[in-house]
């Protein structure tokens, strides 16, 4: 009965700590946010509507920085307890750190069910519609989605589009199609439309190449026989970090499937399907900052320590991304290395605390 006592309260200590620190770095990246975004103000896209598409965008945000928020939350929640010397008198009445440890990880594995929940279900959703009702407030009905474009192969076929509008409407499509290498004819199309169950091309021009000639062909509507849906053309021009794992894991195989790496899906996909081990890790760390060498500096210090922690725990990441690709390493060590190399650290650093 103590013991769950205990659990709880260490529990709830942690979480006050985590849910303070995310309202902080949430409230500062929105201010910081919303006097970047006042630039884009114009026309129908007022500085109301501006502060109405970051608060949107708060599910996204959130997921983002939980890690540094865990990590800190969890530093200042066992600190305050450590200054307090409730910790000492749990540990002299006979509580092993394990215990301690597994209260702190209690509210963090309510904290990893709602993160997954988010990045599956409600972060993807948000962030689009949050996209799309921004470009419509300042360009109207039908607004682009994206602007940067994308190449995609497909079977002989390269493509490159344009734009895609909120209706699914491709912008300006052009097909390379090749025969043993050689490049056989180039069509572009001003439209792409999603009618039923299939792609009509609008306004078409088809470039065919012959040895000695080429020759142009003009079409109103053509029908353009692809596997390609409105879905997967939208993964493929939406931000990939916005993605659901669900998506990212469908983008992924279907890259594969068209003999194609599929390395940045897969990372991105590999981090938010191991974020209960980063998160772990992280608390590690965390906790081995109160118990272990720098239990006897001030809370300041120890909170200093853990934002570089966790900005070299991000920066290793972000190396080994890129790396992951050149060295042709799998991704899932991308995410993992940082994670075991956290963890690692933190249970060391445990232990010569004895």
């Amino acid at each position: 009965m103590l013991i769950d006592r205990l659990d709880r309260y260490i529990a709830r200590n942690v979480l006050a700590a985590i849910f303070v620190v995310q309202v902080v770095l949430l409230g500062l990246d929105l201010v910081i946010t919303y006097i970047n975004d006042l630039g884009d103000v114009e026309g129908g896209y007022s500085a109301f509507d501006v502060l109405i598409y970051l608060l949107m965008r708060l599910p996204h945000r959130f997921y983002q920085y939980a890690p540094v928020g865990v990590l800190i939350g969890s530093l200042i929640g066992l600190g305050s307890m450590a200054t307090s010397n409730e910790l000492t008198v749990m540990r002299a009445s006979g509580r092993s750190l394990t215990r301690i440890l597994w209260g702190v990880m209690k509210p963090v594995i309510l904290i990893v069910v709602i993160l997954l929940v988010i990045a599956e279900f409600v972060s993807p959703r948000t962030e689009q519609f949050a996209n799309a009702w921004r470009l419509e407030q300042s360009q109207g009905k039908g607004a682009v989605i994206t602007e940067r474009g994308g190449w995609q192969r497909e079977g002989d076929s390269v493509y490159r589009f344009g734009a895609i509008r909120s209706d699914d409407t491709v912008l300006d499509l052009t097909r390379y199609r090749f025969d043993n290498r050689e490049l056989v004819s180039a069509t572009h199309a001003a439209q792409a439309a999603w009618e039923e169950d299939h792609w009509v091309l609008k306004n078409v021009d088809i470039t065919r190449f012959f040895e000695d000639r080429t020759e142009v062909e003009r079409h109103d509507r053509q029908q353009w026989q692809t596997d390609l849906t409105p879905e997967q053309l939208n993964r493929l021009l939406r931000d990939i970090n916005s993605q659901a794992p669900s998506e990212l894991w469908a983008y992924a195989r279907y890259l594969e499937s068209q003999g194609q790496q599929a390395t940045q899906p897969l990372l991105y996909f590999w981090q938010k399907l191991l974020l209960p081990l980063t998160l772990g890790s992280l608390v590690l760390v965390a906790a081995s900052f109160v118990f272990g060498p720098l239990r006897t500096v001030a809370a300041g210090t120890r909170v200093f320590y853990g934002v570089i922690t966790g900005l070299s725990f991000k920066y290793l990441q972000d190396l080994l991304a890129p790396a992951s690709t050149v060295f042709g390493f799998s991704p899932v060590w991308a995410v993992l290395g940082p994670t075991l190399i956290c963890a690692g650290l933190g249970l060391y650093m445990l232990r010569r605390s004895g």
